[in-house]
């Protein structure tokens, strides 16, 4: 199976497991425009794969992924145009990940922060390093959480705990997402690769109609559930991408983030 994606987004191939690596570790695994085109495309390129069992997500070196790159997500601020496909891009991979047959396991092993957080909430299983943590920090940079949080978050653990975390931004270290509802379960750090295998292994030795047919099943509760505030976070990001609040909220972290 040959994969046309970006060098950003890697694929590992070990017998029935396909192993997804965000492949940006400078950056900390930003999502930049070649990676949210990749991660946008990467679904249907696996399900295509016949070889392939079980996908691990995780990201190269010590984040899982820290969000909208900076300078990617500035640049909308002038451009309607690229502002306007990676929202189309952005409800193309919380689509494609509903409808993907196969189980996906993240192996978070560092930070996953605004789309990183969405898209590691999205797998079938989260196992997280205890260096680990979530956050949506999109109000704190004028935005509505529409990629995926507030959207996505109050199905899976207490609304009054998930608008907390959604208004302030605030990191949610493993341990809590864990007692949240937003992770499977915490891992020594050193640990994390050889336990998300050990289970794709396991999971890849199911019956596989069996295994893709229950997943299909839940996903249609979440993708039924999840259609009307979906829509309503995109427009609504879309909004908020315009206002003055994130215009200057944006150009200070970034600001910030260049002079360290």
């Amino acid at each position: 199976m040959r994969y046309d994606l970006p060098d950003a987004l890697e694929i590992r191939c070990d017998g029935p497991v396909r192993t997804v690596v965000l492949n940006r570790p400078a950056e900390f695994n930003a999502v930049d425009v070649n990676l949210h085109r990749g991660l946008a495309t990467v679904w249907r390129q696996l399900a295509a794969d016949t070889e392939a069992r079980v996908v691990i997500l995780t990201g190269a070196g010590r984040a899982f992924s820290a969000g909208g790159d900076l300078d990617w997500i500035t640049s909308f601020l002038d451009d309607p145009v690229a502002r306007d496909e990676s929202i189309r891009e952005g409800a193309q991979i919380i689509e494609e990940m509903l409808r993907f047959q196969l189980p996906v396991i993240a192996a978070v092993n560092g930070p996953a922060v605004g789309l990183g957080a969405s898209i590691a909430v999205l797998c079938d299983v989260v196992l997280m390093s205890e260096r680990g943590h979530l956050a949506d920090p999109h109000v704190a940079v004028g935005l509505v959480a529409g990629d995926g949080g507030a959207a996505f978050w109050p199905l899976l653990t207490p609304i009054l705990r998930s608008r907390e975390y959604l208004y302030t931004g605030d990191r949610i270290d493993a341990a809590t997402a864990v007692e949240l509802g937003l992770a499977t379960r915490v891992v020594a750090p050193d640990d994390l690769l050889d336990e998300a295998h050990r289970l794709a292994q396991r999971l890849a030795a199911q019956p596989p109609e069996a295994l893709r047919s229950t997943k299909r099943v839940v996903n249609m509760y979440l993708s039924q559930a999840l259609a009307g505030p979906m829509q309503a976070g995109f427009a609504a990001e879309v909004v908020t991408m315009q206002s003055p609040e994130h215009r200057e909220r944006l150009q200070a972290l970034r600001d910030r983030t260049k002079s360290r």
